[in-house]
């Protein structure tokens, strides 16, 4: 049986921090989507866009989060 292991901090600093970012984010993307032309086209670009790379700046993050818990 393997010993239970607590999570280390850094995933609830990761928590914290990804809140804070996604509240950011969403304030962005609909400030700048407000200067969007108003074409169907022109919107479904950019919020496609904007709705796809939100997770790349938390990669990062994450592979940080994870590396706390592991020893050695």
């Amino acid at each position: 049986m393997q010993p239970v292991t607590r999570p280390s901090g850094r995933r609830a600093v990761a928590a914290v921090l990804t809140l804070a970012f996604l509240a950011f984010y969403v304030w962005a993307v609909i400030a700048v989507g407000e200067r969007v032309p108003d074409h169907w086209l022109a919107q479904l670009a950019f919020y496609g866009f904007a709705g796809t790379v939100w997770g790349l700046p938390l990669l990062p993050l994450f592979s940080w989060a994870e590396r706390g818990g592991k020893k050695g």
